[in-house]
């Protein structure tokens, strides 16, 4: 199978035997959940406005010109792709987890051209590298060790 198919291959939850004995197994549904969840929730935000009203002062002006329409319009598609991510992570944590990495680089960068968010994305830096655990712990269960429990 290609690396790209075996990424995209759905994971299963590890059972609850497993999830009693296994402190990689109760790692890896923690940082499945919060990362389907959080990204989710977020993307809802972006057209609730919940959270704060104002998530356009977070895009920078680079990533806006390159988006249609006006800040606002660029949350609403930022938001659609939070929403996507957040369940490519319940489905496929492997690469739901690269994504949301990847995502994640991408608001850095955004919020460090903005200014005066630095404290933001040093916290979004720690949520990248949990974001990196959560693939490779999916990749660890999804190659169903026998001491895992894990099946795939």
């Amino acid at each position: 199978m290609s690396t790209i198919a075996a990424a995209l291959r759905p994971v299963p939850f590890p059972s609850a035997n497993v999830l009693r004995k296994d402190p990689a197994a109760q790692a890896l549904l923690l940082l499945r959940i919060a990362f389907a969840v959080a990204p989710i929730l977020f993307g809802l935000d972006k057209f609730a406005q919940v959270m704060t009203g104002d998530w356009p002062k977070y895009l920078a002006p680079e990533f806006n010109d390159l988006l249609p329409g006006n800040g606002q319009d660029a949350m609403h598609i930022v938001g659609a792709i939070e929403i996507a991510a957040g369940l490519v992570v319940a489905v496929a944590p492997r690469f739901g987890g690269l994504l949301v990495a990847g995502w994640l680089g991408g608001i850095i960068v955004s919020l460090l051209l903005v200014g005066g968010y630095a404290d933001i994305a040093m916290r979004d830096f720690g949520l990248v590298l949990a974001a990196l655990a959560l693939a490779r712990l999916a990749s660890a269960f999804s190659a169903g060790t026998a001491d895992s429990g894990a099946g795939g």
